[in-house]
Formats: structure tokens, sequence, C-alpha cells
């Protein structure tokens, strides 16, 4: 992992040092911001009308009501902003004739690689610590179910660093910041309505289309609910494409 250091600090400096970050951070925080808002107004409203009706204060759940769709907003988002977070990784660097300059230096690729993730995956915490003060605002006015908030930030995460791992092999495929953005949204955008073919193919085929779609994996984390098997699929589905990414990255250092 010779080198690791050196580009993770680099990846972060260009990147806060970058005007896109912050109009990624300020249009991720608003519209979080908008959407937490808009359920706890409905939980609010609902909780107005159960006041009234003894019936209908059984039926309120803070978690299937606030969080879990407050945590599916999010995941939205991220389907958006993570194209953009990525875009120049690899791209820029080919833009810029710097990849080349990378192969003589005593960097490994694959240190450059986990480097370039692991500070893209700092950006996504940064991102999504900024959305801690709705939760703490929750806190004071409800009894928010602890292990539910912990679950669902853990599944955005998996999820975001999904989306941010196939966003990295699309940047390394293109010289242009903006094609590799549009690549990686039709390709997230693919993985998220997939599981949509299920009624319409055959059994077997349903079975594994319902396996591939992103976001049948992410319901469980918002739910509360921590099932291994969402574990494996997404970091199989980040090592698959920090695997390819990888591939391609040599081939450029063997096509000189």
């Amino acid at each position: 992992m010779n080198g690791f250091w050196s580009v993770y600090r680099k990846e972060l400096y260009s990147s806060f040092a970058s005007p896109i970050f912050y109009a990624v951070a300020f249009t991720f925080l608003v519209i979080c911001g908008y959407f937490f808002y808009s359920a706890m107004a409905y939980f609010n409203l609902i909780s107005f009308q159960a006041s009234q009706d003894p019936m209908m204060a059984d039926q309120l759940n803070i978690t299937e009501m606030v969080m879990r769709p407050f945590f599916l907003d999010i995941s939205i988002v991220l389907l958006l902003m993570a194209p953009l977070l990525t875009m120049r990784l690899y791209a820029e660097e080919r833009k810029s004739g710097t990849m080349e300059l990378l192969f003589t230096y005593p960097i490994t690729d694959r240190a450059t690689l986990l480097a370039k993730f692991g500070a893209v995956l700092t950006i996504l915490a940064v991102l999504l610590s900024g959305t801690l003060p709705s939760i703490l605002l929750l806190y004071f006015l409800a009894s928010p179910n602890w292990a539910a908030v912990f679950s669902g930030y853990l599944g955005v995460f998996l999820l975001g660093g999904s989306f941010l791992a196939l966003g990295l092999f699309t940047s390394s495929v293109t010289q242009n910041q903006i094609i590799a953005a549009i690549l990686s949204f039709g390709a997230l955008l693919m993985f998220w309505i997939i599981g949509w073919l299920k009624s319409i193919v055959g059994p077997t085929a349903a079975q594994l289309v319902e396996y591939l779609a992103v976001t049948r994996h992410f319901e469980s984390f918002a739910k509360g609910v921590l099932d291994s098997r969402d574990f494996v699929f997404y970091f199989v589905f980040i090592l698959f494409f920090l695997f390819l990414t990888l591939r391609q990255v040599e081939s450029y250092r063997w096509r000189g």
C-alpha cells in the first residue's frame, strides 16, 4: 500500500478545494432537509388527528413514518449526487496527463485506487454527518429507535459506497468528466429500476433481477433490520467495480 496516504490527502485536498463539492453538499443537504421536514410535518399532522381518535394513536410509529422515508429519500438524492463526486477522479487524471505521471511514481495502482475510493468515502461520510442535526432534533421532539437510526445510516453508507465504486469505474473509462457522470448515472439508474422487470420475466430471471436491484437490499436497513445477505451484496458490488477499475487502469499502463 505504498503511497496510499499521499494520494488520499491529495484527493481530499482537491475535493474540498473544488466548488463542485460545495455545490453538491449544499444541494444534498437542502434536499435532505426538505424531505425530513416533509416527513415530520406529515407525522405531526397524523399525531394531531390521533389525539382526537385513540384508535389512530396505536398506529403511530416514528420509525416507519419518519425515519424509514427519510433514509429512502436520502438514497434517491445519492443516486443523483454520487456521479458528481466521482466523475473527475480518473477522467481528470487522464485528460490532464497526470495519469502517466502517476505511473512513474513508486505507488501501486491498487494503492492509488483505494486512496481515491477512501477519499470519496470520507466525503460521503462528511455529507451524511450534515444530516445528523435532523436526527438530534428528532431526539428532542420524540423517542426514535436508535438501533433503526444506526441501521439506516449504515445502509445509506453501504449504498453510497456502491454508487461511488461504480462511479469510479465509469470515470476510469473516459477522459470527459461529463460523460463519466452520465454513464455513472445511467448505470446506477439501471441497477435502481432493474427489479421492475421481475413481473415480465420468467421465475429464474425474476429472482436474478430482484437480487441485482440495489433498492431491494437497502429496504431492510431502512426498516432497522440487519441481514447478512444485504451486507454480502454491497461488499461484492463494491469489490466487483473496484476490480474492474483496477483492470482498466492497469490496461493504460500496458498501453503506455
